[in-house]
Parts: structure tokens; sequence; C-alpha cells
């Protein structure tokens, strides 16, 4: 029963994020000349992961997220079996919330400014893989390494983990939306690129694998950087 508890908050907390970042992007766009509307989707992904992390945090940790599930995984902090329940509870989670988004702009005929419903893709590079790769990989990298960081046992940061987190992940927004429109989470990215493509945009599907595959890359990464240096940590 608890499993299921944790799998409900990861689903919750999921769908939370991506209708309220996606939205947000969706509504105000994300074009270069309109600055602000970086700002604002960065802030709208970040408050999201903030307010979820004191909502169910307490319940499944509020990973939200399969990159930042496989790094707790890769360091130890969880079981296999609830590292699958965990991403198909994320990914869930993340296609209730594009559908949500999708019921809400039909219904109220709102443009949505981003035209696939706030999907990542590969316009900021130039249409380039390896970019994109790069940027997925790094910016989840430094994310993830930051979860670690804070959610360690070692850690004195009392209640204001959840805020640490969500403030990097507005500030690894505020570079990547401009590139690859920010994932660095897997099941951000599924949800609104198949719920575009059921209503009639296919683009975000085709490089969707990038934004699957270059997260978690880049969050096992971290999670080995991580035990790294906490292992010399101990040692000294």
């Amino acid at each position: 029963m608890n499993s299921i508890k944790k799998y409900i908050a990861e689903f919750i907390g999921t769908m939370v994020l991506v209708t309220m970042g996606c939205g947000t992007a969706m509504l105000v766009g994300c074009d270069a000349a309109n600055g602000g509307g970086y700002i604002l989707t960065a802030l709208a992904f970040g408050l999201s992961i903030v307010a979820m992390a004191y909502c169910v945090g307490n319940i499944s940790g509020c990973h939200i997220n399969p990159a930042v599930s496989l790094g707790v995984l890769i360091s130890g902090g969880m079981s296999v079996g609830d590292f699958i329940g965990y991403v198909i509870a994320q990914c869930l989670g993340g296609f209730a919330g594009a559908g949500l988004l999708a019921a809400i702009f039909n219904l109220g005929n709102v443009t949505d400014m981003t035209g696939g419903f706030g999907s990542n893709g590969l316009a900021g590079v130039n249409g380039s893989i390896a970019a994109g790769f790069l940027v997925e990989a790094v910016l989840t990298c430094i994310f993830v390494m930051t979860i670690l960081g804070v959610t360690s046992k070692k850690a004195n940061h009392g209640s204001f983990g959840g805020l640490v987190i969500g403030l990097t992940l507005t500030f690894v927004h505020i570079l990547g939306i401009g590139l690859t429109g920010t994932s660095v989470n897997p099941a951000r990215s599924i949800g609104p690129a198949v719920v575009s493509a059921i209503s009639g945009n296919s683009e975000p599907i085709k490089s969707l694998w990038v934004f699957i595959v270059a997260p978690l890359v880049g969050a096992a990464v971290a999670a080995l950087i991580y035990k790294f240096l906490e292992s010399g940590k101990k040692a000294d």
C-alpha cells in the first residue's frame, strides 16, 4: 500500500509539473523576441517543483522525473521495483497533464503559443541532434547532482531543500529554454509530444528520443560523479 501511495504521489506531482510548466509556456510563448516568456516559463517549472516538494515530498521524495529516479537508483536510494513503478507513474502523470492542457485550451479556444503543447524541440540549436543532446545531458547532470547533494544524509538544509531544488530547475531552464525548450525530464517531454501528435502536429515526436535518452545519460553521469565525490569525502 505504501508503494501505491508513492506512485500516486509521483503521478500527481508530474501532472502538476506538466500542467503548470507547459501550460505557462503555451500561454506566453518561448520565442527569442519574448524574453519575459523565458522567465515566466522557467519560474512556472521551478515553482511547480517547490510546491510539489512540500506537498508530496514526504510521501514519495517528489522525484516526478524518471531522470531523477535513475540518479537515486544508481546512488542506492531506491529499489529497482520502485524505480519501475515511479517511472510508469511519472509518464502517466505527464500524459494526464498534457491531456488536461489539451482539454483546457481546446474547450476555451485558447491559442497555444508554442504550437505543440509545450513540447521540446531542436529549433534553438538549428536542428542539431548532437548540440541538443549535449544541452539536455549537461543541464540534467547539474540538476540531478544538486538533488543528490541536497537530499544527502550529510546535507543540512532543513526545510529549504525543496526551495533549492525548485530554484535549480528554474536556473537550468533559463539557459535551456532557448535551445531545446528544456526537458531534463523524459516524462515532461513524452506527454506533450504524444498529445501534440494526436492533435495533428507530429513534429515533436521526431526528436523525442533525444529528450528521453539525454536526460537519462546526464542523470547517470551525475549519480556516478556524486558517488565518487561523496566516497572521497568519507575517506577523508
